[in-house]
């Protein structure tokens, strides 16, 4: 009993940890903040949207300020990597950088992202609150929060430039998946790439390749102009997510507009998928596509959506596993099973299992065979799946463990290599996430397949080797679509704090600003503290429940805190 009681207390304590969090939150909103200056009352339409529209502009429009800066941190300061914002030449490169404008490119940079989160976070919960957004209205709100981002130099991230090159080796006839952009020599392709993946050969299918070199071969081989295309891309990826997630939502059951609002204004997709230009952006919407058909029981475009999703980039392939297993006749579903009837039933179900995946085994195959003979180079793109995993970062539990055991076993005089520990720890996550995706997967029709699909991919990334900002979108796109009861909270955490992970400018803000002259570390301040505390206006008042309702929200609140 003593263990038993211990390990419940325990869960009830995980289980009430986010009621928790989102109390505190509340309670530090309420009392901190200028939303406490509205008195939530009744809903008034959705004629307000302009505002958040705006705000989230304007949010977006600093990020892009931030970034027009020579002496930028969040871009590569590198000569004709974009049009504007970047060296003229590669002797400017070298020069020191000015002070005034680093500070001001990280403070208006940071001072964005906080105010673009702080106005998602109030939209977030006023659909979440109340149903019914236009479609159209929403998707021009995500157009237009698109538009800094989309002239914005490419942001965060070197991925795209290494896009660019490998899409100049395609053109060529150089396989990606034998070797690296270096092998193209002294090309412009090649001075943006990361160095860390020079010489590394591409993890990507063969449908993304094959894109990749038609946009190098429709600009002449021109750098920028491919860099540009690939950009564009991503942007298309987005639309035709804002065009399926709704739709998406609504056949389980749920609100389309609050599924644009979480999936597509989500600050992650805006800033990685369209500022840092991902292709994981085309292979979440094909991935929804495919979930799209599946709901409206449509087997067939449903398979070689998801199968052109992992096509794209290999994780699609569990949208294909759920769909295929899912797959059950409605018939079979309804019937109870009897003694008499017992071994009959039990064929069909087997029956019916088999069918749809033995289906989805040569609808897959036959499509990777098509866009493998499109793309030229097979399937070696299948033994580079653990290319991401060259980057050892803190921030992924199962590369962070072995690196703290690695640290620790120095610390006490054992002289061990962090190879074989890394090895080990990431096997551990992987095994884990594998294990976790079979139980969701074995449960999948009493918990929602959909839903379980998402958590999925979340737990594939969390307890990978790496887990990158943009890898979250994954599954946060999907359970936006799908999620329940706290879920929604963790949704929303890891979208906020996503972003922040691995962003530079953080140290060199709080250096330069030790050093800078009083009148410009006040200007500094000023700007940040105006984008977290600036009120955003009366319409935030709809992202409160009733005013009964959030009084006894706070009276819980404060009997927690007193406790």
């Amino acid at each position: 009993m003593g263990t038993n009681g211990r390990v419940a207390r325990v869960a009830r304590t995980v289980r009430s940890l986010p009621t928790m969090l989102e109390r505190l939150i509340v309670t530090l909103e309420h009392r901190y903040t200028p939303i406490a200056r509205f008195q939530p009352g009744p809903f008034e339409g959705w004629g307000f949207l302009w505002q958040p529209a705006l705000l989230g502009f304007l949010a977006l429009s600093l990020i892009f300020a931030g970034s027009c800066f020579t002496e930028s941190p969040f871009k590569l300061e590198m000569p004709n990597t974009w049009f504007f914002g970047v060296p003229q030449s590669a002797a400017a490169a070298l020069l020191p950088a000015n002070e005034t404008r680093l500070i001001f490119s990280i403070v208006l940079t940071y001072g964005g992202l906080i105010l673009l989160l702080r106005v998602w976070l109030r939209l977030a919960e006023v659909v979440k609150l109340h149903h019914g957004a236009s479609d159209l209205s929403l998707s021009l709100i995500a157009a237009l929060w698109s538009v800094p981002m989309l002239i914005a130099p490419p942001l965060f991230s070197r991925d795209v430039f290494s896009y660019a090159a490998q899409g100049e080796m395609t053109a060529h006839g150089l396989s990606p998946y034998v070797m690296g952009p270096f092998s193209l020599g002294s090309s412009p392709y090649v001075n943006p790439v990361d160095p860390l993946w020079g010489n590394t050969p591409a993890p990507y299918g063969p449908l993304f390749l094959h894109l990749d070199g038609l946009i190098v071969r429709s600009t002449h081989h021109h750098q920028l102009l491919s860099t540009v295309g690939l950009r564009l891309l991503e942007v298309g990826a987005v639309a035709l997510l804002a065009l399926v997630l709704p739709r998406m939502a609504r056949a389980l059951g749920r609100d389309g507009g609050e599924a644009i609002v979480l999936g597509v204004l989500n600050p992650l997709v805006i800033l990685t998928l369209i500022g840092g230009a991902h292709n994981d952006a085309i292979m979440v919407a094909l991935l929804c596509t495919g979930l799209m058909f599946a709901l409206r029981r449509r087997l067939w475009l449903a398979l070689i959506f998801c199968a052109l999703a992992a096509a794209i980039k290999a994780p699609a392939a569990l949208g294909l596993v759920y769909v295929a297993w899912t797959w059950l006749s409605p018939r079979l579903e309804e019937r109870n099973l009897t003694v008499r009837t017992l071994p009959k039933q039990l064929w069909q179900m087997v029956s019916y299992r088999i069918r749809p995946i033995v289906l989805s085994v040569i609808l897959a195959t036959i499509t990777l065979l098509i866009c493998t003979k499109l793309a030229g180079f097979g399937f070696g793109w299948i033994k580079n799946l653990a290319t991401p995993g060259t980057v050892r970062s803190w921030v992924a539990p199962a590369t962070g463990l072995g690196m703290a055991i690695t640290g620790l076993c120095h610390l006490i005089g054992f002289d061990v290599s962090m190879g074989p520990i890394l090895s080990v720890t990431r096997l551990m996550g992987l095994m884990g996430a594998m294990s976790a995706a079979v139980y969701l997967l074995w449960r999948a029709q009493s918990r929602g397949w959909v839903r379980s699909l998402g958590m999925s991919l979340l737990l594939f990334v969390v307890l990978g080797p790496v887990v990158q900002p943009w890898y979250l979108v994954w599954g946060l796109v999907v359970l936006a679509a799908s999620y329940q009861g706290r879920e929604h909270f963790w949704l929303l955490a890891l979208s906020i704090t996503s972003p922040f992970l691995g962003l530079p400018g953080a140290q060199d803000l709080w250096r330069s600003l030790l050093h800078a002259n009083p009148l410009l570390m006040a200007v500094a301040l000023v700007i940040l503290l105006g984008t977290l505390l600036v009120p955003l206006g009366r319409w935030t008042q709809w992202s409160w429940p009733e005013v009964d309702d959030r009084r006894a929200r706070l009276g819980l609140a404060a009997e927690t805190a007193t406790a």
